[in-house]
């Protein structure tokens, strides 16, 4: 009787173990986020001494006990992970910079998010499925393929964020060239267009006209006009943004008239635009046979020939059989 109680006590010591840990790791994390100064507490210091602010940085302040742990602690979590040459590291970069992460701390963060991914991956499944199933080959097998989800979920979500980035820019762009050649063609300079074109459109395209921001910042600190437009296409990962970039590099070296080249340059945007719009609207047609054959044709058999076969079932089949 003594050993039944005591396996019994034995089995249920896992789930609760495993309940104490997650309990005392989110004590931890909000012990440190709360850390930080209220937001009353900001309000009056900037009172005390107050001074010009940018507009975002009020909306950084309040992340920046959070911000601040993560930089602190992913730069060892980071470091079984980190890029062993300066290819993988301007990958890396190149990945995160299409998603809008350009921080000198994004790498280290996003490389400490999937080792912390999956440690939490091999905690949470491996933890649940030998409380449940018993330590056995099946169990470890997935709460690998739960540590394996956990790992590339960063990667997943950066994916998807510099898609949609990308896609979002891709159809803003022949919007700002129209504006670009209305002010080059007003006697605007190329610089002054861009900085139109940041100004006006801030609303309706937010990131086209953040990247716009940046290219004016970069030519008022001095850079090289040639170097700025090469990186406002890399830096973004869009091909046309690209081209447009080399389009406005050739005008330059050139002496060509840039309003042409940007009049140009945007019918072929709003061509290809076109273009996709079309071929996305032929193969409607065939991606509606999957759901049509597994949701609706279904629902229509049953509707259509239910009647039928329940009369033949009640009036036939009693005669056959007599």
């Amino acid at each position: 009787m003594l050993f039944a109680s005591d396996l019994i006590d034995y089995e249920m010591l896992v789930p609760l173990a495993i309940f104490g840990m997650f309990a005392a790791i989110a004590w931890w994390v909000l012990e440190h986020v709360a850390v930080g100064k209220s937001r009353a507490v900001e309000r009056l210091d900037e009172l005390k001494t107050p001074r010009k602010r940018h507009p975002t940085e009020s909306a950084l302040k309040r992340s920046d006990p959070v911000t601040k742990m993560l930089e602190r602690a992913t730069p060892a979590l980071a470091k079984p992970l980190q890029p062993k040459n300066e290819l993988e590291l301007g990958k890396l970069k190149s990945k995160l910079s299409y998603a809008g992460f350009r921080g000198e701390a994004s790498g280290s963060i996003f490389l400490g998010l999937k080792f912390a991914g999956l440690v939490a991956g091999l905690i949470i499944g491996g933890g649940s499925l030998v409380a449940l199933k018993g330590m056995n080959q099946k169990s470890m097998m997935w709460s690998i393929g739960i540590a394996g989800l956990f790992f590339y979920l960063p990667d997943l979500v950066v994916w998807y964020m510099g898609k949609n980035r990308k896609q979002s820019i891709f159809l803003a762009l022949p919007d700002a060239l129209d504006l670009m050649v209305v002010c080059v063609e007003a006697g605007l300079g190329l610089d002054q267009a861009m900085r139109k074109v940041a100004e006006e459109m801030k609303t309706a395209y937010r990131i086209l006209t953040d990247e716009f921001a940046i290219c004016n910042f970069q030519l008022q600190m001095g850079r090289p006009r040639t170097e700025v437009l090469h990186e406002l296409g890399a830096r973004t990962g869009v091909p046309d943004l690209r081209a447009l970039a080399a389009v406005l590099i050739q005008a330059d070296k050139f002496g060509s008239s840039v309003a042409q080249a940007l009049r140009t340059q945007s019918d072929s945007l709003r061509t290809r635009r076109r273009q996709l719009a079309e071929e996305k609207a032929a193969k409607t047609a065939v991606k509606l046979i999957f759901p049509l054959v597994i949701f609706i044709f279904p629902g229509i058999f049953v509707v259509l020939v239910g009647p039928a076969a329940i009369t033949m079932v009640r009036e036939m089949f009693p005669k056959m059989t007599g």
